[in-house]
């Protein structure tokens, strides 16, 4: 579980399990499994981060269980 917030600033926890993908669109968009959209404030590498920082406290060792590479788009 990862905490985020929403524009108007209150916060809320987010299973990381079922994070499906995050776009930037410009506003950081979470695409759940489920199909369900989640507009947050956070930019998208602040939510890798936090999915990466979850998942190692979850597998102690790991370097994020199995996310290996992460690029920036493009400016």
């Amino acid at each position: 579980m990862i905490w985020v917030s929403r524009f108007n600033a209150k916060e809320f926890v987010v299973n990381a399990e079922l994070i499906e993908f995050i776009e930037e669109t410009p506003d950081t968009v979470i695409t759940m499994v489920t199909g369900k959209k989640i507009l947050v404030k956070e930019p998208a590498a602040t939510i890798v981060e936090k999915v990466l920082a979850y998942r190692q406290t979850i597998n102690p060792g790991t370097s994020g269980a199995g996310v290996v590479k992460v690029i920036a788009p493009a400016e």
